[in-house]
């Protein structure tokens, strides 16, 4: 008897409990809501703490796993090189070397260099092997600028294959050789620099015995901005070698720098190799002296953003062809097409970017994702 008026107790109580509760809640659905004081707020929040379920579950995730870096392609290679001549890369930084390349303000991949490399020029016979027509001049620089290339001066090109600064798709630095009066360039180049705005650099070899007649039109023309010159020794027909004795490397090279420090005003950033040679020893001098560019008469084919194709050992079919690749210095070792080369090798170069770029393109994709796991911590974000 007493347990069941305990039950019925307990059930009153309950039924009391739930009935004061629900007078509350409509007391407070029909009433202002008072301000909750900070005490009363905390007291809330312990006794009925409010939990997102989403964000509780997440945070219990582990930590997301570090990407992947996609392996990089391999260096495009060219169906127009000799199979001999293998293209070297000469950049060490990747980073540096993927952000310069797909800067959309720099030259576009697949931005090819032709380097012409001319000597005597004349409007009769040719009187040597080296030497070319004005005829065969004129085609050659009429293809040229009908598959759209455009001429550059040093300067450019070094900034070109250094930072990968934009040039021409098509470029060409012609450069001649030796010491020449005015009379030879406004006969054979002129005519391009005053219709097309090209101008021509010249390997100027400072002979001590240079009229000042002689160098007075050649500094005139420096300053035009017509004529490009830049260093070919001092004493005409001098190859360097590692043959060369110190005495002789020195005078070739600081004497070059002295005569245009003196001459023209200027500080030559190229060496262009006096009838060709070159060796182990004569490059590293030049880069103490802080020579950047250095050019052969190796025509090995067309040069890119650091792409330059050179060779490892001699080929019995070109015998005067010095192989570069084991000096590891692609800039001072740059190849030259002649002229009797040349006319024969504009489809190809101009086929070579073509190539080059599509297989840029095609490999962007995984570059870009490189860079941006490997990269862009240290070097930023790509520029847009």
């Amino acid at each position: 008897m007493k347990k069941q008026i305990a039950n019925a107790k307990d059930i009153f109580y309950r039924i009391a409990s739930i009935l004061a509760l629900t007078f509350i809640l409509s007391s407070c659905a029909s009433s202002p809501v008072a301000p909750i004081n900070q005490t009363t707020k905390e007291a809330i929040t312990l006794e009925f703490p409010s939990v997102n379920p989403t964000v509780a579950e997440t945070s219990k995730l582990t930590p997301t796993a570090p990407r992947t870096p996609p392996a990089l392609p391999a260096l495009f290679q060219s169906r127009f090189l000799n199979p001999l001549d293998t293209p070297r890369a000469y950049l060490q930084d990747v980073c540096k070397y993927l952000k310069n390349k797909w800067n959309p303000l720099n030259a576009e991949p697949g931005t090819v260099v032709m380097i012409l490399m001319l000597r005597g020029i004349y409007r009769g016979m040719v009187e040597s092997v080296d030497g070319v027509d004005t005829n065969d001049l004129r085609k050659i620089v009429d293809q040229l600028k009908r598959q759209g290339f455009e001429a550059i001066n040093t300067k450019q090109f070094l900034a070109f294959m250094e930072r990968n600064v934009k040039i021409p798709p098509r470029s060409v630095l012609i450069i001649q050789d030796g010491r020449h009066q005015r009379e030879n360039f406004d006969k054979d180049f002129r005519v391009y620099w005053n219709d097309w705005g090209w101008p021509v650099v010249n390997g100027w070899p400072s002979q001590p015995d240079t009229s000042e007649a002689l160098w007075q039109e050649n500094i005139d023309l420096e300053r035009e901005g017509f004529v490009d010159h830049q260093a070919q020794g001092v004493m005409i027909g001098t190859s360097l070698s590692n043959d060369s004795s110190k005495a002789v490397i020195a005078r070739e090279l600081a004497g070059s720098l002295t005569a245009f420090a003196d001459r023209f005003g200027k500080t030559p950033i190229a060496f262009i190799w006096p009838s060709g040679g070159f060796g182990q020893r004569p490059v590293e001098a030049a880069r103490q002296l802080g020579y950047q560019l250095g050019f052969t008469s190796n025509s090995r084919g067309p040069v890119m953003y650091n792409w330059t194709p050179l060779a490892d050992e001699f080929d019995p079919q070109r015998p005067s062809y010095i192989p570069e690749g084991a000096i590891k210095d692609p800039l001072m070792t740059l190849p030259r097409y002649w002229p009797r080369q040349a006319l024969n090798a504009i489809d190809g170069v101009r086929a070579t970017g073509n190539e080059a770029r599509a297989y840029a393109e095609a490999n962007k994709a995984a570059e870009l994702e490189y860079y941006d796991i490997v990269c862009k911590p240290t070097y930023g974000p790509m520029p847009q």
